[in-house]
């Protein structure tokens, strides 16, 4: 359906939102939706009880279709006067207010607001919410920002057959007497802010079950679904997961889950991982394993589920006052979650899964030009949105975790626990997590707070080690270093580990922790000690830096990649040399080969996936563009080999798989990939089942050995939601111009595509062996995309100017069109970061093939 252009105003400012939670305070809601009206509008009518300064003028929040009557006090207000589709404004306010809005509001396809979902299966009809940030104003009028609490009081008329899930219970639906609908109505919530407010709504099928918390209750669960996906749905798996969660949460918080019930729904079309909707949590249904996922994927579920359980504390019962605090919120979930992962589950090398993918993703975020202080500054809503990145949630993990190596484990749970209870179902801002702590640690957190969260930017660590002739140290440092543009020296609480050859295994030998401050810390225990094979800095991984390896152990890597005993401190060294690569450091030529050598003896899925991506760009867009055919036909002989090879039924197998299908280029590969997917080829343990087989078709229509037909086969086999987004990605992966420039202009001349079919396209357009093809879409990105912002819905113009970026062009004629449109659109800052950002990539790219092409072959 289409979704309606923003118009002026909708946009929050902090300042605004200051200004209105000085004059306000607002008690409860009381929401009645009416969800049988059709398949474009829906009905909402919001009673909200506040107090004013009497005589104050503010305004509420309300994106609708058609305002019908707005009540203020017992005055009808006119609306044509008083709302413009997105605010109402609220003049000569009492002491004490109730406002009545009732009004049409639109139902989306973006994963905004109140999204609605037909399921290709089946016909039905599935709705969910997601707020965050500012879309709880889509499905009833609101005070939009979340220092404004309250209790909100749901009621709901839907059909009778759907399932109803909301933040309180789910109560008895009444019949309408001579229709088939029924309406639920919920008790009030605790206090809490509206953008974890939620509905869901449709015939998903549930599984119930229960646990007893702390404090004795027993408190109800559910997990729901598609009825279409219901039969993948793993549910006792996800309980078991849920209820260590619970136990490890509350004992470490030392307070009560602190909601009546907990629901979690896999919703389809969902932008995100999930949403900590207070006590009905929202979950992409990726998650639903419909065909094998890596164990990766696998072990991703489980720290996302954990990550949500955590917001219920932390984000839930207390809320950040403004975005600013978003990374807080963000990163103790990431923080949260992974110990909890780590402690109280099977995947007990969460930690190493951390290292791989979020501490790269936040050293990528951090090394941009739009990188900024953990505590970022949020003016206003554009700013919030694009600051859900690598700083607020990787990079605040990662200091977070640094921050409980400086003032101890015990500590700081001890400070958490006083913090919630101090502040339960309140708004806080950072000095008042931080407080806690220092009472507890007795370490004074003022100018680590200055140089962590205040300041932007990566340090460099590396070792400097002097030896006799008899092989001793004589002298140790380590050298911290910065980038010019972000010069802050920050104090690091670190592991050394001394690594040696033991039976052909890497073993650590020796560990020393300490801490590191300025630009100089010599390490004056390690003196006398025989120098090891291998030095690893920020051994476990504690502290949050860029790491080099000094040239004898730099080799030592290299040879012995896979002799590593510790998964933790391989991924370290996985993450040093493609940290070293991205910098032009070390030869992207030496990386593929690195990876080709080592990568089939790794054990660590979350490192198998990231590594196998890194291999992926530098390929494409690192090497020097005159070998980049010949590294990728060596790169897909080898994946395959190694692939053959592989423990049959193993996660690297598959993964191995995956990647070859993803990067064949040769006709000898993709007779290969042909035959995989027709059963000609068979490898013992690997199932080529639904979402493979979608795979392997990509793989040859990459190659232009497939065609629409074969797709719209592939598409009957498979009329799924998971199918159709395979298919449009397909078809956008077809290796002409004519392709590409038809499956961009196909979603920027129409806005009927709903995100997951925008999403999957974006993805095909760029998944290219020869760039060239893409050279046609340059000009048209450019010339739509300042539109597309200010017409689209953000999780659209967001997915189109990131993803559709012609980023594998990696050319210098690339740049200099993206360096042309920065100067001519100097007026949309949250959009210039993300051109901004794709920019760096380019550069990056560019600084790369210098750099390999330098080295020679």
């Amino acid at each position: 359906m289409p979704q309606e252009a923003p118009l002026p105003g909708e946009n929050l400012t902090r300042v605004e939102a200051q200004e209105r939670a000085a004059l306000i305070a607002v008690d409860n809601y009381d929401v009645t939706l009416d969800l049988t009206t059709g398949p474009e509008l829906f009905r909402s009518e919001t009673t909200v009880s506040f107090t004013a300064t009497p005589g104050a003028s503010t305004f509420i929040d309300a994106i609708t279709r058609t305002v019908h009557s707005v009540t203020l006090n017992g005055t009808e207000l006119d609306p044509a006067t008083v709302s413009d589709g997105i605010r109402i404004q609220l003049d000569n306010l009492a002491a004490e207010n109730v406002l009545t809005v009732v009004a049409d509001a639109i139902y989306t396809n973006t994963g905004e607001g109140l999204h609605r979902f037909v399921d290709p299966v089946d016909d039905e009809v599935y709705l969910y919410s997601q707020f965050e940030v500012p879309d709880s104003r889509r499905m009833f009028a609101v005070f939009e920002q979340p220092d404004l609490k309250a209790s909100f009081r749901f009621t709901v008329t839907a059909p009778a057959k759907w399932q109803m899930i909301s933040n309180s219970p789910t109560p008895e639906p009444v019949a309408v007497d001579g229709t088939d609908a029924a309406t639920w109505s919920f008790a009030p919530t605790p206090r809490m802010s509206s953008y974890i407010t939620a509905l869901v709504a449709g015939p998903y099928s549930v599984v119930r079950s229960e646990l007893t918390s702390r404090d004795g209750r027993t408190i109800p669960l559910g997990v729901f679904s598609r009825a279409s996906l219901a039969e993948y749905l793993d549910s006792d798996y996800i309980f078991e997961k849920t209820r260590q969660g619970f136990a490890y949460f509350e004992e470490k918080f030392d307070f009560a889950y602190p909601f009546e019930k907990y629901d979690q729904m896999f919703v389809p079309e969902f932008n995100a991982g999930a949403m900590e909707n207070a006590g009905a949590v929202t979950f992409t249904e990726a998650y639903v394993f419909r065909s094998k996922v890596t164990d990766a994927m696998r072990e991703r579920r489980v720290v996302t589920i954990l990550h949500e359980l955590a917001h219920m504390w932390f984000g839930d019962l207390v809320t950040m006052k403004w975005w600013n605090d978003l990374w807080l919120n963000e990163s103790f979930a990431e923080w949260a979650s992974t110990m909890a992962t780590a402690e109280a589950t099977e995947w007990t090398e969460a930690w190493t899964t951390f290292a791989a993918m979020e501490k790269s993703w936040a050293y990528r975020q951090d090394q941009l030009p739009s990188t900024h202080p953990i505590v970022a500054t949020i003016n206003d809503l554009e700013d919030v949105l694009v600051n859900f990145d690598g700083i607020t949630y990787a990079k605040g993990g990662s200091v977070l975790k640094q921050l409980v190596a400086w003032v101890g484990i015990d500590a700081f749970f001890t400070g958490v626990a006083a913090y919630f209870k101090k502040n339960a179902w309140g708004n806080t801002e950072l000095v008042d997590l931080l407080s806690e702590l220092e009472t507890a640690s007795g370490r004074d957190l003022s100018e680590w707070s200055k140089l962590w969260l205040e300041t932007a930017g990566v340090n460099t660590l590396r070792p400097e080690i002097a030896t006799d002739d008899a092989g001793a140290i004589t002298g140790f440092a380590v050298l911290q270093s910065a980038a010019s543009d972000y010069p802050t020296i920050r104090p690091h609480r670190l592991a050394i580990g001394f690594y040696n050859l033991v039976d052909g295994v890497l073993r650590r030998t020796h560990r020393v922790e300490l801490d590191v401050a300025g630009e100089r810390t010599e390490v004056a225990e390690l003196l006398g000690l025989a120098r090891p094979d291998l030095v690893l800095l920020n051994d476990d991984d504690l502290a949050y830096a860029k790491i080099r390896l000094d040239e004898a152990s730099h080799a030592v890597a290299l040879q012995h990649l896979s002799a590593f005993e510790s998964g933790l401190a391989r991924s370290l060294v996985w993450g040093s040399v493609w940290d070293a690569t991205r910098d032009g450091e070390s030869p992207a030529s030496d990386f593929v080969r690195l990876v080709l050598g080592n990568i089939a003896a790794e054990t660590e899925s979350t490192t198998i996936r990231t590594v196998l991506g890194q291999l992926a760009l530098a390929t494409k867009q690192y090497v020097a563009p005159a070998r980049r055919a010949e590294t990728l036909r060596t790169v897909g002989d080898t994946l395959w080999e190694l692939a053959q090879a592989a423990e049959e039924g193993s996660d690297v197998q598959f993964q191995l798989v995956k990647a070859f299908a993803s990067l064949a280029s040769t006709p000898e590969h993709v007779e290969t990939v042909r035959a995989l997917r027709d059963g000609v080829i068979t490898l013992v343990g690997l199932e080529i089942d639904t979402d493979l087989r979608w795979e392997l078709l990509e793989g040859l229509v990459l190659n232009n050995a497939a065609s629409d037909a074969d797709i719209d086969a592939a598409l009957a086999a498979d009329n799924t939601a998971n199918g159709q987004q395979s298919a449009a990605r397909a078809r956008a992966t077809f290796p002409t111009s004519a392709a590409k420039l038809a499956a961009f202009n196909g979603l920027v001349e129409s806005d009927t595509a709903p995100n997951m079919i925008v999403r999957h396209t974006a993805l095909g357009v760029v998944h290219t062996n020869d760039p060239a093809p893409l050279e046609a879409l340059v000009a048209p990105y450019f010339a739509a995309i300042a539109d597309l912002w200010q017409n689209r819905a953000y999780a659209i113009a967001e997915t189109i100017v990131v993803d559709m970026y012609p980023a594998p062009l990696a050319s210098l004629e690339l740049a200099e069109a993206t360096t042309a449109w920065l100067a001519a659109n100097p007026e949309v800052p949250a959009l210039r970061r993300l051109v901004g950002e794709n920019l760096a990539g380019v550069e990056r790219a560019l600084a790369a093939q210098a750099a390999d092409a330098a080295a020679g072959v």
